[in-house]
């Protein structure tokens, strides 16, 4: 046996193994990671703003 055919069927026999998620469970996943991003932008994003409001009035006073 080739080094490949004996590795795509040891990566086969892996994904039996592997449970799967339900189609309910992947679409609640999916909106918790969109909803969790969305939330971190909005935080960098606030505090980039914050801060680049902070260093323009430093600067306006030097």
């Amino acid at each position: 046996m080739t080094k490949l055919t004996k590795y795509i069927k040891a990566t086969l026999r892996e994904l039996k193994q592997v449970h799967w998620p339900t189609r309910r469970q992947a679409m609640n996943y999916t909106i918790l990671v969109i909803l969790i991003s969305g939330i971190v932008a909005a935080y960098v994003g606030a505090f980039d703003f914050v801060f680049s409001q902070l260093i323009s009035a430093l600067i306006s006073i030097v």
